[in-house]
């Protein structure tokens, strides 16, 4: 009987540690969904975008606007992503090529530093 109330008691605290993390994705999901939108706002009022996973268990999100412009975000799971992305109503592509690269403009920046922008980052001129 004993051995159960210490069992009770390690799941009590687990589960309030959980419910601490759970709390914390799904602002940082929230977050993610917001500058997806800001982003798209911000590039011609919709973009396109394609999920990938970069290492260590994260996922970048390429976002090309409506206007060409692109850039980048990064979430630390693919589920985060995903919803992120649902929840800004994000139209996602399986790949990056073809149709969706096809959309993206560059400029000097990139032509100059040979890579590409962070969300944040200097404009295209």
């Amino acid at each position: 009987m004993l051995f159960m109330a210490e069992t009770q008691q390690v799941e009590t605290a687990g589960s309030t540690t959980g419910a601490q993390a759970g709390k914390r994705d799904r602002k940082r999901t929230e977050r993610l969904a917001r500058q997806i939108r800001t982003f798209a706002d911000a590039h011609g009022g919709s973009a396109e975008g394609q999920l990938a996973h970069i290492g260590r268990g994260r996922t970048r999100i390429a976002l090309v606007g409506a206007d060409g412009e692109w850039g980048n975000l990064v979430a630390d799971t693919f589920e985060s992503a995903k919803d992120a992305a649902d929840r800004a109503g994000l139209a996602l592509h399986d790949d990056f090529d073809g149709e969706l690269a096809a959309k993206v403009r560059t400029g000097r920046y990139e032509w100059s530093r040979m890579a590409g922008i962070q969300l944040g980052g200097p404009a295209n001129a």
